[in-house]
C-alpha cells in the first residue's frame, strides 16, 4: 500500500510579535481533537516556542532503529523542534547551509507515522528558511497571521507575495488580536484596529479564514502549556481556533500537477513522474507532464498548453549565478563553449515552483521557474 503523504502547511507572518506559534499550538490541538493526525515541525530554528506553549518537557529525543528521530507528543499532537535538542539558555548559533540540513531532518528524518496534516511553523520574514521550504518541500499551502495594526498588515502582504512567487497556495489570512474583550464588562476594545485581515485578504483575492480576539488566559495558558482550546474551551478566541482548524483540516492540495517532489533521469528511464490530465481552465503554473527526447524537454502545463524546448537552449537559459550577473542579469556563459550535442541528464522539482536541471557538461545549479519556462519560445508540439 502506498503511503500516504501528509497535507504540509506552512503558518507564516511577516514581522515577529503577533502570535503566530501561538495560533500554530492551537490550531494543530483543534484539529488533533477533531480526529486528525497532527505533527508540528518548529522551524523557528533560532527562538523556537512550540515546545513550552504545548507543556514539552526537556530532554533528548529517542531515535528508531532505523535513525529515525522519536517526535515528542502532547495533546494528541506530535512535534519536533531544536528546543529538544538544545539546553533551554543555549542559542542556536547557525548558518545558512546548517539551518537547511536541519529543516530537512525535522522533515525526513522524523519517525511520523501516518499524518494527515503536517504544520510548519515558520519564523517571521522573508529569508532562507521560507525560501529552503518552499524549494525542498511540496507545500500544499500557506497561512498568514497578522494583526489587523497597519504596518504588520504591509508586512503580511510582503510574505503573502513571496508565497505566491515561489507557487505555494495561499489558503487564507488570520488576523489575530483582533479586539480584546473585557471579561468583567464584556466591552470589546480594538487595540489594533479593525478588519484590517478581511480587507487585505479581499484586496489580493485570498481566503479570511477568521479572527481570533486576544483572551486574558493566553499568556498563562502558554506559559504553563496549556492550549487555550482546552484551557478555555468555551471561549470566542477557542471558538475560532476550531474554525480555522476545520476549514484548514478539511480542504484540498489548493492546485493541481504532477505529484512532487521527483528526481527524473531521462537517460536512464527512472523517476518519471506520472502525468496528469490537463484542464482548460487549469492552473498555468503547473506542470501536467514532462518527457523527454533527442528534440528536447516536452512541458505539458497544467492549463494544456504545450512546449518543447530543445536541451542546449535550455543550457544556454541557465540564470545562476555562474551563468548570468545576479545584478544587471548580464549573461556571463559563452553560447561557442557550449557543445551542440549536450544533453539534459536529470531533471528534479524545486518545491512547486521550478524545476533543476542537470546536463551532459557537468552543469547542475540552474533553477528554472515555470515563469521563465513558460516565457521560453520552442517548437511547436505536433504529436504529444
Amino acid at each position: 500500500m502506498t503511503r500516504k503523504e501528509p497535507r504540509m502547511i506552512a503558518i507564516s507572518s511577516g514581522k515577529g510579535g503577533v502570535g503566530k506559534s501561538t495560533v500554530t499550538a492551537n490550531i494543530a490541538v483543534a484539529m488533533a481533537e477533531a480526529g486528525l493526525a497532527v505533527g508540528v515541525v518548529d522551524a523557528d530554528i533560532y527562538g523556537p516556542s512550540i515546545p513550552r506553549m504545548l507543556g514539552i518537557g526537556a530532554g533528548k529525543p529517542a531515535m528508531t532503529p532505523d535513525e529515525k528521530v522519536v517526535p515528542a507528543q502532547a495533546h494528541g499532537v506530535k512535534v519536533i523542534s531544536m528546543a529538544m535538542l538544545t539546553d533551554d539558555d543555549k542559542p542556536a548559533i547557525l548558518r545558512g547551509p546548517m539551518v537547511t540540513k536541519y529543516l530537512q531532518m525535522f522533515v525526513r528524518q522524523v519517525d511520523w507515522g501516518e499524518l494527515d496534516v503536517l504544520l510548519l511553523d515558520l519564523p517571521p520574514g522573508t529569508g532562507d528558511i521560507q525560501l529552503t521550504l518552499a524549494q525542498a518541500f511540496p507545500l500544499s499551502g500557506a497561512v498568514v497571521v497578522s494583526t489587523p495594526q497597519d504596518v504588520s498588515l504591509k508586512i503580511a502582504q510582503r510574505g503573502l507575495r513571496m508565497m505566491e512567487q515561489v507557487n505555494v497556495p495561499i489558503l487564507g489570512v488570520i488576523e489575530n488580536m483582533s479586539g480584546f474583550t473585557c471579561p468583567s464588562c464584556g466591552t470589546v476594545t480594538h487595540i489594533f484596529h479593525q478588519g484590517g485581515g478581511e480587507t487585505i485578504s479581499r484586496d489580493l483575492g485570498v481566503e479570511f479564514l477568521g479572527k481570533v480576539p486576544l483572551d486574558p488566559h493566553v499568556v498563562d495558558c502558554g506559559d504553563e502549556g496549556r492550549p487555550l482550546v482546552q484551557a478555555a474551551p468555551d471561549g470566542p478566541a477557542a471558538r475560532a481556533y476550531r474554525d480555522i482548524a476545520a476549514a484548514l483540516g478539511g480542504g484540498g492540495d489548493g492546485a493541481a500537477g504532477i505529484v512532487t517532489p521527483f528526481d527524473w533521469h531521462p537517460a536512464e528511464g527512472r523517476g518519471q513522474p506520472a502525468p496528469v490530465a490537463a484542464q482548460p481552465d487549469g492552473p498555468a503554473n503547473r506542470l501536467a507532464a514532462l518527457d523527454h527526447d533527442a528534440s528536447g524537454l516536452m512541458l505539458r502545463w497544467a492549463d494544456g498548453a504545450e512546449q518543447r524546448l530543445a536541451d542546449r537552449d535550455l543550457r544556454l537559459a541557465c540564470a545562476c549565478a555562474k551563468c548570468r550577473d545576479e545584478m544587471s542579469g548580464t549573461p556571463l556563459l559563452d553560447p561557442a563553449s557550449v557543445p551542440l550535442d549536450i544533453s539534459l541528464t536529470r531533471v528534479w522539482s524545486v518545491g512547486n515552483y521550478a524545476l533543476g536541471l542537470a546536463f551532459s557538461d557537468g552543469h547542475d545549479t540552474g533553477i528554472y521557474t515555470f515563469k521563465a519556462l513558460r516565457e521560453m519560445q520552442g517548437a511547436e508540439m505536433e504529436d504529444v
